[in-house]
């Protein structure tokens, strides 16, 4: 039977939901065990818990949901209809609880854990895979999660949680990130093949000053670099376009559309020519960065230890 409750008695329906969550979650383990064995002196010697401390856990849930879930025959219970209502999302949400639990465990284990790892489109192609295949020479079964995306993109899912380490550029400067510069990579201004200074090897960046650019979007590293250098060279590039991959600017520049700043290939693009560029000097730094104070699990530490142990030595040659 369902007794009546004073209305003091029951959780407000436009109370914080957060509130209520907090104040029944202690208490859901223990209905669920006396669920199970409907004996509550089995139940408490099941989960090790005193007799006592049991029984006023599960008066305590009913008056805070306002409704029985048992009812008593003695030494025994049983569910009533909203107890068995209850006790279906009760174990839902402890075996959601359970699968949560072993992921993280999982994913922190020193041998098959995971690594959350960020990187840049640019390094995707050759830097990165080069990487993992050495790192798992040691560590043959940890597991990572990869993320290609721009810089500041992965700053911010370093700061969400979403990421344990990233490759970028520029290198961070933040007082709640983690930076440390590992090495530089060369620029090359990327012209057509039938550029007017096609033929040469090397050039000032001030003799593209007439030029049209093709560039990656606001807000990527390697644009803020481009602006930079070109403002360092004495002139502003006029941009025709603008996008998010380096190949398909590079693939722009072979349409003859425009000239370019960009790393080098993994492979040589038909159509273009790299030229170095003499001054200003023309390169990116590449750093890896991690949020400050956020304890590292044993494969995240293994993996930053064998990323700073690349300093000077990253990239391909």
């Amino acid at each position: 039977m369902v007794h009546q409750r004073s209305s003091q008695e029951y959780l407000s329906p436009s109370g914080d939901t957060q509130d209520m969550v907090m104040l029944l979650a202690p208490r859901l383990a223990h209905f669920a065990g006396v669920a199970r064995t409907e004996h509550v002196t089995r139940a408490a010697r099941e989960m090790q818990v005193p007799q006592s401390t049991l029984s006023r856990a599960l008066v305590r849930l009913e008056e805070d949901l306002g409704v029985d879930l048992f009812a008593r025959h003695g030494r025994t219970v049983s569910l009533t209809p909203a107890g068995h209502t209850f006790l279906a999302s009760v174990e839902r949400a402890l075996a959601e609880i359970g699968r949560a639990a072993e992921e993280v465990r999982a994913d922190a284990d020193p041998a098959t854990g995971k690594v959350a790892f960020g990187f840049l489109h640019t390094m995707g192609a050759e830097t990165v895979p080069g990487l993992l295949h050495a790192f798992r020479a040691d560590h043959p079964r940890i597991r990572f999660s990869l993320v290609q995306n721009y810089g500041e993109a992965m700053l911010e899912r370093l700061r969400a949680g979403a990421l344990d380490l990233c490759l970028t550029s520029p290198v961070p400067d933040a007082p709640d990130l983690v930076a440390r510069r590992l090495d530089e990579q060369k620029l090359r201004l990327v012209v057509p093949a039938d550029h007017r200074l096609a033929g040469r090897r090397r050039i000032r960046l001030a003799e593209a000053a007439d030029d049209t650019f093709v560039t990656l979007e606001p807000g990527y590293g390697l644009r803020r670099i481009t602006d930079d250098l070109c403002a360092r060279a004495g002139f502003r590039p006029r941009i025709a376009f603008e996008g998010e991959e380096a190949e398909t600017l590079r693939g722009l520049v072979a349409a003859g559309l425009g000239v370019a700043l960009l790393p080098p290939p993994a492979v040589p693009r038909p159509g273009v020519v790299e030229l170095s560029v003499t001054a200003p000097k023309a390169v990116r730094e590449i750093g890896v960065a991690w949020l400050a104070g956020r304890p590292d699990t044993p494969p995240v530490a293994a993996f930053k230890k064998f990323l700073l142990s690349k300093r000077g030595n990253l990239l391909p040659d």
